[in-house]
């Protein structure tokens, strides 16, 4: 009852029909779906991707997160929209690559993208193996990734990877935004799951395609 009436929340806010708020079974991995916008929503709900695109203006496409990374990214040309899960996995995985290519066979190849990268945890609070951080290092060609102290554990900055593999499918560096924010250190505004474990809630990024709009 309380994902319906989010979800209808959610709707509203983005000044859509709640039956056009998609998202896939996200599984971590680097699949992006393309969609119409005019399917059962449902039926999209349980197909496996980590990335979805569609230029419908009358539908959303999105991610749902508690500490993985939101990425969202739109073509100020042809309205084309992208939103991206990306956990650790996934960045390793290449999913911002494998979204940005659905996103420019959707739009074109003559597209003009901007991005957002939303609250996710932050590197000052995300802790993983020498194993983890390794693979992480070798995602991108980011400088500063992973934080390393004697005695403690290896901490990865999971933005600069993202951005800098944004800037690498060619996005420009100039037009992508990071949202502040760290969902495990606050937990007044924000779910996590490292923090809160299967109880933990999840937030929703969306992005609505804005075919046939000014964009600023």
């Amino acid at each position: 009852q309380n994902v319906a009436a989010n979800l209808e929340r959610a709707a509203d806010a983005l000044g859509v029909d709640v039956a056009r708020v998609y998202y896939l079974s996200q599984v971590h991995g680097s699949t992006a779906v393309r969609i119409d916008g005019t399917e059962d929503r449902t039926q999209i709900l349980f197909r496996e991707g980590d990335a979805l695109v569609s230029r419908n203006p009358r539908a959303a496409v999105c991610v749902r997160i508690a500490d993985c990374l939101p990425i969202l990214v739109g073509d100020r040309k042809s309205g084309a929209a992208l939103a991206v899960h990306a956990g650790w996995r996934g960045l390793v995985r290449r999913v911002i690559f494998e979204g940005v290519e659905a996103l420019r066979r959707e739009a074109g190849d003559a597209c003009d993208l901007v991005a957002a990268i939303g609250p996710h945890i932050t590197g000052r609070a995300f802790e993983v193996g020498d194993d983890v951080a390794n693979e992480l290092e070798r995602a991108s060609r980011a400088e500063h990734i992973v934080e390393r102290a004697p005695g403690a554990k290896a901490r990865v900055h999971l933005a600069r990877i993202a951005r800098a593999q944004l800037e690498e499918a060619g996005v420009s560096a100039r037009t992508i935004d990071v949202v502040e924010g760290c969902t495990y250190s606050d937990a007044d505004a924000f779910f996590s799951f490292r923090r809160d474990g299967k109880q933990s809630g999840r937030h929703l990024a969306a992005i609505v395609p804005r075919a046939g709009k000014a964009w600023p």
